[in-house]
């Protein structure tokens, strides 16, 4: 199981696309094309949103599990791109008939509730506008669209009918629709602020004459693996501080992505997780609104902020926004481990802190008199922490593309095992650039499976 630590952006994407050397299939169990992973394999930038990483890998099965939230639209978008590149993904694809299905309207409410907070002047979630949240609710309001549904174009039609009536009237009645200023993407759904009927139906028809012969019974073909004695690779999607549950509630996202949701998002049984391996930045980011204790100034040329933002390209796979930058909070990863059960770290980005004179590692907080070691709970109490901060000794010599820890820079070793010291949590692995090769590993995350 591979969980990022921090909010999303860890650089999952390349950690699980180096694991599929070992593995025959990577899973993914939530969230939708809301996620973004990024890869380098030769020099090549890749970027996927709803496919899992191990599609680079020749002969590794990929699974869409049934926690994911799909757009059918955005999925065949992403073949098509990879297919371009010579890539075979139909062949090697399992869509889950389970999972809820992502419809124009749900990122209509999604864009629509975005714009009016802001022009009642309240604090943005700072959701991706692509109709996430929405669906989820659909799914847990027990009237989603799913992916088997598109198997039955009256049935299909009927549901969908009940839901554009719901989901108009939110639009039109509750958000104003016809006022906002829509996406350049929603427009050909919708007149005078209402998404129309026959635009959606059949386009989904469409997407199912292709997404039909992919789909099937995941949970069952997982489980059928695993009995093979074959090496599962689970792929989470955002990251354990934007969990609804365990993050900086509300600035999260709408599904579950902890370690835990990996059994009910794929229908596995969660003895079948073996190894949790967190992956989190030698620093934080965050994209979007929602508290940041660490967060520096990341704008401002000369700042040690501007260095991460500048050096470490931290702009978004799926936005393009920027990604706000701090320091490393060890605080935050402590909680992280908590909630997660991490057997080991995979510590990215290293290179990126390559030249900075000094760091600032986050320890603990002070909050109302008190000292915390371990992250609260909710964003007004995170919004009032003061990060306690332990100052090390930064490094000039490169740490690009190395492979061998003792050959890092010695301050960039001392700094990787204090993080060690104070989460509690062993460093097993390190990458020092985006290529998959560039990789240190102490300890494979196999070894124990």
């Amino acid at each position: 199981m591979v969980v990022g630590t921090q909010w999303g952006d860890e650089g999952k994407g390349k950690l699980v696309d180096w694991l599929t050397e070992t593995a025959t299939g990577v899973v993914r169990f939530q969230g939708g094309h809301n996620a973004g992973h990024t890869l380098v394999i030769n020099g090549v930038k890749t970027a996927l949103h709803l496919i899992p990483s191990g599609i680079m890998r020749p002969g590794v099965v990929c699974y869409i599990g049934n926690g994911v939230v799909l757009s059918a639209g955005k999925l065949l978008e992403e073949i098509r791109g990879l297919e371009k590149v010579g890539i075979d993904v139909r062949s090697r694809l399992r869509i889950s008939e389970a999972c809820p299905l992502i419809l124009p309207f749900h990122a209509a409410i999604d864009v629509a509730r975005e714009a009016a907070k802001e022009l009642a002047g309240t604090a943005k979630i700072g959701t991706t506008g692509r109709g996430i949240g929405p669906a989820y609710e659909d799914k847990i309001a027990r009237r989603a669209l799913r992916v088997q549904d598109l198997k039955y174009p009256e049935r299909f039609a009927s549901k969908l009918k009940d839901l554009l009536e719901l989901h108009n009237h939110m639009l039109t009645t509750f958000l104003g629709g016809a006022q906002l200023d829509w996406a350049d993407a929603l427009k050909p759904y919708i007149v005078k602020g209402e998404v129309q009927f026959d635009v959606v139906y059949n386009e989904a028809m469409a997407h199912a004459k292709e997404i039909l012969p992919m789909v099937g019974d995941v949970s069952r073909d997982l489980n059928a693996a695993h009995l093979n004695g074959e090496h599962l690779l689970f792929e989470g999607a955002q990251g354990t501080l934007l969990d609804i549950d365990h993050g900086t509630y509300p600035f999260v996202t709408s599904s579950n992505c902890v370690a835990g949701n990996a059994s009910a998002g794929a229908g596995v049984g969660p003895g079948m997780l073996h190894y949790v391996l967190g992956i989190t930045k030698a620093y934080c980011t965050r994209v979007g609104g929602g508290p940041f204790p660490t967060e520096l100034d990341w704008e401002t040329e000369g700042t040690p902020g501007y260095h991460m933002s500048v050096v470490g390209a931290e702009r978004g796979t799926t936005t393009g926004r920027s990604r706000r930058c701090g320091w490393f909070d060890a605080a935050l990863l402590k909680r992280s481990a908590q909630v997660n059960g991490l057997s080991g770290l995979c510590i990215t980005k290293l290179d990126v802190l390559d030249g900075l004179q000094e760091l600032q590692l986050c320890v603990g907080y002070k909050l109302d008199g008190e000292v915390l070691d371990l992250l609260p709970m909710g964003a007004d109490d995170i919004e009032r922490c003061e990060p306690i901060y332990e100052t090390m000794p930064g490094w000039s010599d490169s740490s690009v593309g190395v492979t061998d820890f003792d050959k890092l820079p010695v301050n960039a070793q001392a700094y990787l095992k204090r993080i060690e010291v104070v989460t509690g949590v062993p460093v097993h692995m390190v990458s020092t650039s985006p290529d998959r090769d560039h990789t240190i590993v102490l300890h494979h995350p196999y070894a124990v499976a």
